[in-house]
C-alpha cells in the first residue's frame, strides 16, 4: 500500500510472492478470504437466480406468462444493490469497512430467509431487494478492505481473491441448483441456502480488526500500527507507518477537515476526477458488454439455443460458470505479472470476437428452425395453437413463428423421430407439455430445436474465457487502488453504484430485447459496445501495476494519454515518496 514497495520493478510473479508471503504470514490471507466471502455472496446471488428462475416460472404461472415479471425478480436485487452500494460508500467512511461488511451480512441473511418462505411473487421480490442491499454494500466494501490490508507487491493478487470468490460463488450456485432440481421446493432451497455463507462471514468478521488505513484516518493510530505490524515484515512496517502518516497529514492539511467531502470537490480535484473517469467507466462497461445477461440468464440462453430441458440447461450452464471461476484464477496469476491495462485489452478483444460468434449462431438458429407440420399438429386434437389455425399462411409457419404467437401463448412439440423434423404448434400449458413428453417428444417454449445449438455453447464458453480474467476482475482492482485515501470510500461507492445501475439496465432489458429484436441482434449490440469499451480502456485507463497507492495519485496528477499500452513505463522516482 502507501509506500510499501520501494523497489525499482515489480516481482516477476506476484502470484508466487502472494503464496510465499501467505505461508510466512497467514494473517494476511485470513483477512483477505474472510472479507472475500462478500464476493462469494455476490457471486452466489448472481448465479442462483438464473437456475431458480426456471422453477419459479413453474410455481407461479403469472411469472411464466410475463417476461417483465421475470426480469423484475432478477433485477430487483440489482435495484437493492444500487441503494446498498450508495449507502456503502458513506458507511465505509463514517463507520468503517468492517462494520459495513457486518451490516451487509445481516441484510443478506434476512433476504435469504424471506425468499425461501415467499408465498407469492411479491414476497419473493421483497426478499430479492434485501439481498440486493447486502450484495451492493459487500461489492465495494470487500475489495476495499482487502486492498487496505495488503502489501503493494501482492495487492492485485489478493484483491483478485475477491474476484475468484465471486466466480466461485457463481459456480457453487449452479452446483446447488442441480442438487435441488428434484427436491421438493426446488427454488426455495436454492435461494435459502444463501443465508449460510452470510452467517459464516458475520461470525468471522466479528473476530477480525477494522481496516488499518481507516483507523489511521480516524486518529486511532495505535490500533492501526498494531494491525500493520501483523501485516508487514518487521523491516517494512516502519516505512509503511511513516508513509501512511505523511499521506494522511498531507490530506488533512489540504482539506482542513477530513470529513468535508462533496461531489463538487471530487470533480474539481484532478486526480479524483481522472480516477473517477477510469473507475466508473470500467464499471459501466463491465456490465454493458453483457456479462450479467450470461450469468443471470445463462440457462435461458441455453434454452434459446435449442435445449428444452431445465436440467439440461442448468447442467450446460455449469460449464460456463466453471470457466468463469477458472478465469478468475488466471487473473490472480497474471494481474501483477501482465498488468491491469494489457489484461483488459486482451479480454475485450476476445469478448468482441465471442459476441460476434454468438450473434452469427443465433441468427442461423432463428432463421433455420423446424417447420410446423399440419399432420403432426392434428395428432393432438383440440390443442392446436389458435393463431396457427387461423393463419392464411400456416403452411409457411416454422417453430419461431409458433413461439411468437400470443393469443394465447403457444409452444412447439418436436417430432418424436428427430427434433429437427417438422413438429406440432400447440397451446402452451402444463397439460399439453405433459402430453408432449408422454410421447417422448421435446417441448419448446423459449427457443427452437437447432443443429447450431452446440456452437452457441462454444460462443458462450469463449465469451467467459476472455471476459473473466480481464473485465471480470480488473475493474474492481482498479477501483480499489486508484483513488486518494481520503476519497476512497466515497469514490468506491460511486463506482459500485454505477456498476449496479448499469447491471439493472441490462438485467431489466435483456429478455425484452430478445423478444423485440431477437437474440442475434441483442448480442450484436453488446459487441458494438465492447468495441467502444476497448477504445475507452486504451485512452482513459492508466496502468497501476506494482505502484503504491500514493504514487498512483502522482501518476494521475501528471499522466498523459498512454496509447502504446504494451510499452513499459518507467515508474516514478521512489526516492521522492519516502
Amino acid at each position: 500500500m502507501e509506500g510499501a514497495v520501494h523497489g525499482g520493478t515489480t516481482d516477476a510473479s506476484a502470484f508466487r510472492e502472494c503464496f510465499s508471503l501467505s505461508w510466512k504470514n497467514p494473517y494476511v490471507l485470513r483477512l483477505a478470504f474472510s472479507a472475500g466471502i462478500g464476493g462469494l455472496l455476490f457471486g452466489y446471488d448472481t448465479g442462483v437466480i438464473s437456475g431458480a428462475l426456471l422453477y419459479i416460472r413453474d410455481s407461479f404461472p403469472s411469472v411464466d406468462r410475463k417476461t417483465v415479471l421475470q426480469e423484475s425478480i432478477v433485477s430487483m436485487a440489482v435495484g437493492g444493490a444500487i441503494i446498498g452500494a450508495a449507502i456503502g460508500g458513506w458507511m465505509n467512511d463514517r463507520f468503517g469497512r468492517r462494520t459495513s461488511i457486518l451490516v451487509a451480512d445481516f441484510l443478506f441473511f434476512v433476504g435469504a430467509v424471506i425468499m425461501a418462505a415467499a408465498p407469492n411473487p411479491g414476497a419473493l421480490i421483497t426478499g430479492r431487494v434485501f439481498v440486493g442491499l447486502g450484495v451492493g454494500m459487500a461489492s465495494m466494501t470487500s475489495p476495499l478492505y482487502i486492498s487496505e490490508a495488503s502489501p503493494a507487491k501482492i495487492r492485485g493478487a489478493l484483491v483478485s481473491t475477491n474476484g475468484f470468490l465471486i466466480t466461485g460463488g457463481q459456480f457453487l450456485s449452479y452446483l446447488i441448483n442441480l442438487a435441488f432440481t428434484r427436491a421438493p421446493g426446488t427454488w426455495r432451497w436454492m435461494l435459502g441456502v444463501a443465508g449460510i455463507p452470510a452467517l459464516l462471514q458475520f461470525i468471522l468478521m466479528l473476530l477480525l480488526p477494522e481496516s488499518p488505513r481507516w483507523l489511521y484516518r480516524k486518529g486511532r493510530e495505535e490500533e492501526a500500527q498494531a494491525i500493520l505490524r501483523k501485516v508487514y515484515p518487521a523491516h517494512e512496517v516502519e516505512t509503511e507507518i511513516r508513509d501512511l502518516k505523511e499521506s494522511v497529514d498531507k490530506e488533512i492539511e489540504e482539506e482542513g477537515s477530513s470529513e468535508k467531502i462533496n461531489l463538487v470537490k471530487l470533480l474539481k480535484t484532478r486526480t479524483v476526477r481522472r480516477g473517477l473517469i477510469a473507475g466508473v467507466g470500467l464499471q459501466v462497461f463491465q456490465q454493458f458488454v453483457g456479462i450479467n445477461t450470461v450469468m443471470y440468464y445463462s440457462p435461458t440462453i441455453v434454452q434459446l439455443s435449442g435445449f428444452a430441458s431445465n436440467r439440461t440447461a442448468l447442467l450446460l450452464s455449469l460449464v460456463t460458470s466453471g470457466l468463469n471461476a477458472a478465469g478468475s484464477i488466471v487473473s490472480i496469476y497474471f494481474i501483477d505479472r501482465t498488468g491491469r491495462k494489457k489484461l483488459l485489452v486482451i479480454s475485450l478483444s476476445g469478448v468482441i470476437l465471442s459476441l460476434g460468434v454468438l450473434s452469427a449462431v443465433f441468427h442461423e438458429t432463428t432463421s433455420h428452425s423446424p417447420m410446423v407440420s399440419a399432420v403432426e399438429t392434428s395428432h393432438f386434437s383440440n390443442l392446436t395453437c389458435p393463431d396457427y389455425s387461423s393463419a392464411a399462411t400456416a403452411d409457411r409457419w416454422d417453430c419461431m413463428k409458433c413461439l411468437k404467437a400470443s393469443s394465447p401463448d403457444c409452444g412447439f412439440c418436436a417430432s418424436h423421430s428427430n427434433k429437427l423434423f417438422p413438429g406440432a404448434c400447440l397451446i402452451s400449458n402444463s397439460t399439453v407439455k405433459d402430453l408432449c413428453h408422454d410421447e417422448s417428444r421435446e417441448w419448446y417454449t423459449r427457443g427452437c430445436p437447432s443443429k447450431f445449438g452446440w456452437l452457441a455453447l462454444v460462443g458462450l464458453a469463449l465469451y467467459i474465457i476472455f471476459f473473466s480474467p480481464g473485465m471480470g476482475t480488473v475493474p474492481w482492482i482498479v477501483n480499489s487502488e486508484i483513488y486518494p485515501l481520503r476519497f476512497r470510500g466515497v469514490c468506491g461507492g460511486i463506482a459500485a453504484t454505477a456498476n449496479w445501475i448499469s447491471n439493472l439496465i441490462v438485467a431489466q432489458s435483456f429478455l425484452s430485447l430478445t423478444q423485440a429484436i431477437g437474440t442475434s441482434w441483442t448480442f450484436l449490440i453488446f459487441g458494438v459496445i465492447s468495441v467502444v469499451a476497448l477504445l475507452f480502456v486504451l485512452i482513459f485507463v492508466p496502468e497501476t501495476k506494482g505502484l503504491p497507492i500514493e504514487e498512483i495519485e502522482k501518476m494521475l496528477e501528471l499522466r498523459a494519454l498512454h496509447f502504446k499500452f504494451w510499452e513499459k513505463r518507467s515508474l516514478p522516482d521512489k526516492s521522492q515518496s519516502v
